[in-house]
């Protein structure tokens, strides 16, 4: 549904539901039941200046009917962020297409406690593009390539081809290269295939029974000196088998785009990522510590281009740090 007030200050204006009953007579009478322990005299201040706005954007006041309206529109106070120490290059832009390298840490959409701070809203104020829109997105703590739609008469195009998996994507990680105690080893390439859901833990994907859902290829590229991959592993662990099980770069590929899952299929080897708080152990959350980003990075995105029907791939100039 489009929204009525326009993008401010690179953000949407949030949309709320209205019930459609209740024993509240007017919408202000809702929104005080929903947040009125907040900030009461703000919700009456809005409600007055007629910053809250119903269908084809009419002001609504005080005394606006419950029923008047199902959806409204109005803009959140933000509180103030703190600038997170990452910067965001621009790889291409052309009239339909803006391809950048999203840093570890920066989240592509804004949500939770990060809104200014986010790939989408610095983008938007720092280029003037208000209409700008992720056509995928990279969870916060990976690193590489993001496409964002720059023109809304052509994006749906582009979204059809992320809908019918016709683009292909690459990513590279970093992990151990000799699976943990208890795994079998490995014969690369291999695919993992299972069925995979959100977890109604706190952000974590499992894996279940049934039909598979999600398939990655696994392929090694190369294993690091032995003793630099032991130095490091014993840095950050302590464990007796951080030498023996040294550390290896993989290119991954997905063909299917499930809630972390290439973290869940490098785990299920027994090769979970270097610097993953989630998998195989979900960590106790800690203050982000920019030295030790997650070692996965998109690094790169293919498909025909459906303005001028030729290919392209556009590939990131990012390094993981482990595989330097």
């Amino acid at each position: 549904m489009q929204s009525p007030l326009p993008v401010r200050d690179g953000v949407n204006a949030t949309r709320l539901r209205l019930p459609d009953e209740g024993p509240w007579d007017t919408a202000m009478e809702y929104m005080m039941h929903r947040w009125g322990h907040i900030d009461p005299q703000g919700i009456e201040d809005r409600f007055d200046a007629g910053e809250i706005v119903g269908e084809a954007g009419t002001a609504l006041d005080r005394a606006t009917a419950l029923r008047d309206h199902t959806f409204i529109w109005y803009y959140r106070t933000l509180p103030p962020e703190t600038r997170i120490p990452v910067e965001l290059n621009i790889l291409h832009q052309d009239d339909h297409l803006l391809v950048v390298d999203k840093p570890h840490f920066l989240p592509t959409t804004p949500g939770g406690t990060y809104i200014q701070e986010s790939a989408l809203v610095r983008l938007r104020n720092q280029l003037k593009l208000p209409e700008l829109i992720p056509m995928h997105r990279l969870d916060r703590m990976t690193a590489g390539i993001l496409l964002l739609s720059t023109n809304p008469d052509t994006r749906g195009k582009y979204q059809v081809l992320f809908e019918k998996r016709q683009v292909q994507k690459e990513y590279e990680c970093v992990a151990a290269a000799v699976p943990a105690p208890g795994h079998p080893a490995v014969d690369f390439p291999v695919v993992v295939r299972n069925r995979m859901t959100k977890s109604r833990s706190y952000l974590l994907a499992e894996v279940i029974d049934g039909e598979p859902n999600a398939e990655t290829r696994i392929e090694l590229l190369r294993t690091f000196d032995a003793d630099r991959s032991a130095d490091a592993a014993a840095d950050e662990s302590g464990q007796s088998d951080a030498g023996t099980r040294g550390r290896a770069l993989y290119r991954l590929e997905p063909h299917s785009g499930k809630t972390h899952q290439l973290r869940v299929h490098m785990a299920s080897l027994g090769l979970g990522i270097v610097n993953d708080a989630f998998y195989p152990d979900l960590l106790d959350k800690a203050p982000d510590d920019y030295t030790k980003p997650l070692q996965l990075l998109a690094r790169g995105i293919r498909f025909v281009d459906p303005i001028t029907g030729r290919p392209v791939e556009y590939r990131s100039g990012l390094q993981l740090s482990e595989a330097l």
